[in-house]
């Protein structure tokens, strides 16, 4: 019967307390919302590529066999060591070609027009995504249920023809349709068809392939799968495996590009959890210490401490495990897209929120909301009703009077402006909690639109197609070294080198958009003290332009000058500066390090340089390619669809991912600055209504001596204005070393170090008003109670007492 008496005493707080019920609620609800999906983004950045592969059965071998029958294949599936198989499934290499819009760099809508892609795909045929090994993720569309249609790979190099884009078999005239797009952790095809569209597409005297997926007991090293595979091949008729592709090389390849993108992640991630918990603490904390005259009250009527505790337990609990369950539900809806787009960054298909994380952080929110009120609700209820009573009236003695006296002496300031800059002053602890929330908020803003603009230049730096939008390969297609977005052009089948450089010199100077180009002539040498071989771009001619950012040193200005990326100068212990000595097959010759270049090649030695420099150790070493920039205002597409009419072939578009990439990426950043900002606004809220229910009645006797509603607005938004000014100007410096701190990290985890230019990004306009970037979120969380405030009229604020 006991626990009666306190049931009816939380519904009584909660229908008198309402808006405190409302805040809490709500405040608890964006932080359950927060939480989930920064807890979400923090497991699925734990070796995503290793879940990945579990949850989709990746094969551990993907083998292509020519010449073996059904019944062989079927057999090795039960041969010692193969725990599950997959196939035979048809296998086939063709070219395609479809129209394309391309896009600018970091994305967003294309200049007009649209240009012929061309590119090469290794097709499987299959009759359905799922099966024992390597089970696809359908990320869009659906799956090629007939002839002429066909399913993209996502994580596929090259050209992106999006779901209804038109291909067009080279050589045969036929058509298929994108009807899907999938996703294999491992690269098992670039695209896939049904079984029987392959024997349709096959070319004439092409030697009939199929595919097999295994998985085995033991493949943890390439020395064991090196091993299933010599088995395989034992089974086979000699010669039959044409080809077998390991998971340990796609999980390398995930891992350095899935490494720069963690640590911001993380980042954003642990500041989510950190604001998360301190408001909802600050909130309840407010809300019990709010309701303290009331414990007096309650005291005074017979309740024992332990009926008091309880009451305030289940009028707090109550809005706080509502906010819990609409806030998972809410974490969870927001987290499917941003989750999405999470795995596509990462290349895993599929990315959800844990469900140990939807029990997890709802408990923990519940939990903490109930810590924090029985903390301070024993420590009421210990009182005497007295003590309470006058303690819950209004802030201890002492508290803010000195600083409502100093800022009242400044004569510059209305009155109303004074009253709030010194109200925080009286419940110093809260306001401690509430500026380390909004500081938490505008570190955040300030550290994502430094990340931002960094990103921007590193992804503009390594595609290059601001730079070199436009590409002439010589024979076959060429994506360059650099990667990104680059647009590429076959010179056709001309008889010989020379004779293609004159046509692509004349098709050049033809048109009037041309501004710069340059012969590109790529190589790898093995060069002593070297493990690996030393990737090498020289060029002819000024290549200065061709917009290679530089971590240290200048671009070379002679003959033996070369610049080098940071794997290299990691791999040989040198530096900018030095003089090397390449050596390779017998031949020599001495270069000095001119400079540092910025372009990671998952960790692939580079050297650039003039092509003159390279050919006394390669003399094989050849152009091909020409880098072609633009004039300001041409037009991409009319510029490439020119040239093909002067007799060069289709274009390619080589590879769109960084674009793509750096368009989800920026969105994520986006998405959770704007969270986190309002989650430190929620804060202010809270601490703005409990400030403004405390003292209503100092408000209605404000309002009896001529106090206007403007001026009550601006008492109150004064009230946190101070505060989430000196959090602005003190995240400032927070953010920017945070910035400075993070991107390192990034480029540490790429093998690559970072140009100065893409750490000072922040110009003194910006830092100005990033400043206020505190007061923005103070004000904005400040505006509803203030509304309350003023609307509320004098005799119900007096009555209040």
């Amino acid at each position: 019967m006991t626990a009666i008496p306190a049931v009816r005493a939380a519904r009584g707080g909660l229908s008198g307390r309402r808006v405190q019920a409302v805040v809490i609620g709500a405040v608890v609800l964006v932080s359950t919302a927060a939480s989930t999906l920064a807890l979400s983004m923090l497991t699925d950045s734990n070796a995503p590529f290793d879940h990945a592969f579990a949850r989709q059965h990746g094969a551990q071998v993907a083998a292509t066999v020519t010449g073996a029958t059904a019944a062989e294949l079927g057999a090795t599936a039960h041969l010692t060591g193969v725990t599950a198989a997959a196939g035979p499934f048809p296998e086939t290499s063709l070219t395609v070609k479809a129209r394309i819009t391309p896009r600018p760099p970091g994305g967003g809508p294309g200049p007009g027009g649209s240009i012929t892609v061309t590119q090469q795909l290794e097709l499987v045929g299959r009759s359905a995504p799922g099966g024992p090994v390597d089970d696809l993720v359908l990320t869009q569309g659906h799956w090629a249920t007939g002839p002429g249609q066909v399913v993209w790979d996502g994580n596929s190099q090259g050209a992106e023809p999006g779901v209804g884009a038109r291909l067009t078999v080279a050589g045969t005239g036929q058509r298929l349709t994108v009807v899907g797009v999938a996703n294999s952790i491992t690269g098992t095809a670039q695209a896939w068809v049904t079984p029987s569209q392959i024997a349709a597409l096959e070319g004439k005297g092409a030697p009939a392939a199929d595919q097999m997926l295994y998985r085995f007991a033991s493949a943890g090293s390439a020395a064991q799968v090196n091993a299933d595979v010599s088995e395989i091949r034992s089974a086979l008729p000699r010669g039959d495996l044409a080809g077998a592709q390991s998971y340990l090389t796609a999980k390398l390849q995930a891992a350095s590009g899935i490494a720069p993108w963690v640590p911001f992640i993380v980042a954003f991630g642990v500041i989510g959890l950190v604001m998360s918990v301190l408001i909802v603490a600050n909130v309840v904390s407010g809300a019990v210490v709010a309701g303290t005259q009331r414990i007096g009250v309650l005291k005074s009527i017979g309740f024992s401490p332990a009926q008091v505790v309880a009451a305030y337990v289940l009028q707090v609990a109550a809005p706080a495990l509502t906010g819990c369950l609409v806030g998972v539900a809410g974490g969870n809806l927001l987290a499917k897209p941003l989750l999405g787009q999470q795995a596509q960054v990462y290349g895993v298909g599929r990315l959800g929120v844990p469900f140990w994380v939807d029990v997890a952080v709802p408990l923990a929110m519940l939990g903490l909301s109930v810590l924090a009120a029985v903390a301070l609700a024993t420590r009421a209820g210990r009182m005497s009703a007295t003590a309470a009573i006058a303690t819950g009236r209004a802030p201890r003695p002492r508290h803010g009077y000195l600083a409502h006296r100093l800022l009242g002496r400044l004569s510059g300031l209305p009155r109303p402006v004074t009253i709030g800059l010194a109200s925080p002053f009286a419940r110093p602890a809260r306001t401690a909690v509430t500026l380390v929330a909004v500081l938490a908020g505008a570190v955040t803003v300030t550290f994502a639109i430094g990340l931002a603009t960094s990103l921007g230049m590193v992804f503009a730096s390594l595609s290059h197609s601001a730079a070199e939008p436009v590409q002439i390969p010589f024979t076959g297609v060429s994506s360059g070294p650099g990667g990104g977005t680059r647009i590429t052009i076959s010179a056709g089948a001309a008889p010989s080198l020379a004779a293609q450089e004159h046509a692509a010199r004349a098709a050049l100077d033809a048109q009037p958009g041309t501004a710069h180009y340059t012969a590109e002539a790529d190589g790898q040498i093995s060069v002593l003290g070297l493990s690996q071989p030393l990737s090498v771009i020289g060029f002819t001619g000024d290549a200065s332009w061709t917009g290679y950012a530089m971590i240290s040193g200048h671009w070379y200005s002679g003959p033996r000058q070369v610049d080098v990326n940071t794997a290299f100068l990691t791999a040989t212990g040198s530096s900018v500066g030095d003089a090397y000595t390449l050596t390779s097959a017998g031949r020599h010759t001495t270069v000095t390090i001119a400079g540092e270049v910025f372009d990671p090649q998952g960790g692939t030695p580079e050297m650039f340089g003039a092509r003159s420099t390279f050919t006394p150790v390669d003399p094989r070493l050849e152009p091909d390619q020409y880098d072609v920039s633009l004039k300001p205002g041409t037009s991409l597409s009319a510029y490439v669809n020119a040239l093909g009419k002067a007799g060069l072939a289709s274009p390619v578009v080589a590879n769109t991912a960084n674009d793509s990439n750096f368009a989800i990426i920026i969105g994520l950043i986006t998405t959770m600055t704007l969270l986190l900002a309002a989650v430190a606004a929620l804060g202010v809220l809270n601490t703005v209504v409990l400030q403004t229910r405390e003292r209503v009645h100092d408000l209605g006797v404000f309002k009896a001596v001529g106090m206007t509603p403007r001026q009550t607005i601006a008492m109150v938004v004064c009230s946190a204005a101070g505060v989430g000014l000196l959090a602005g100007l003190v995240a400032l410096p927070l953010g920017v070393a945070l910035h400075r701190y993070v991107l390192p990290v990034m480029g540490n985890a790429a093998q690559t170090g970072v140009p100065a230019a893409f750490l000072n990004v922040y110009h003194p306009a910006e830092l100005g008003l990033l400043a206020l970037a505190g007061l923005a979120i103070a004000v904005i969380g400040a505006l509803a109670p203030a509304g309350w405030a003023a609307g509320t009229r004098t005799a119900s604020a007096l009555r209040a007492e």
